[in-house]
């Protein structure tokens, strides 16, 4: 529900934009971006508002889930990039690899829990707290890969 009709209704969106042309596309995506931003920041505030009660009156709970999603997030990701750097690929291809092996799919799990359990659940609280924990993990890998850029996993590239 929460993936495969959104991806089926994007599908059906980019086929018919690139249909009209290429540029059809690129000028829908640019009117999109924006507003995928806003909604995605929208979401994120309703969220925490929502488990906002339950996150302040639960600290150590929220530690308790928190901490080991960052000791797990880090781990993978160097763990990941290790390998990379290993295998000696460019760093176009180690760092998304090393980022989707590092994320945790939060955006999921909180549609599953709600949807199964509801929004006061305990699940629920632990999938939010799973993306307060996320997003700037993330980001702060990401900037990481980007200053790893000419380091550890850049191969030289084929002529």
């Amino acid at each position: 529900l929460y993936i495969v009709i959104p991806v089926i209704l994007a599908q059906i969106a980019r086929r018919l934009l690139l249909a009209r042309g290429e540029g059809a596309l690129t000028t829908a995506l640019a009117r999109l971006g924006p507003a995928s931003i806003i909604a995605l920041l929208a979401t994120l505030v309703l969220l925490f508002g929502f488990q906002a009660p339950t996150i302040v009156a639960q600290p150590l709970a929220i530690a308790l889930i928190a901490v080991p999603l960052v000791i797990q997030s880090y781990g993978i990701f160097f763990i990941t990039w290790t390998g990379a750097r290993w295998l000696k690929l460019p760093h176009d291809v180690a760092a998304p690899a090393c980022l989707i092996g590092t994320s945790n799919f939060f955006e999921l799990a909180v549609a599953v829990a709600i949807s199964l359990y509801g929004l006061q659940s305990g699940a629920a609280l632990a999938t939010v707290v799973g993306v307060l924990v996320e997003v700037p993990v993330m980001l702060s890998l990401v900037a990481l890969a980007n200053r790893w850029r000419r380091g550890p996993a850049e191969a030289p590239r084929p002529a």
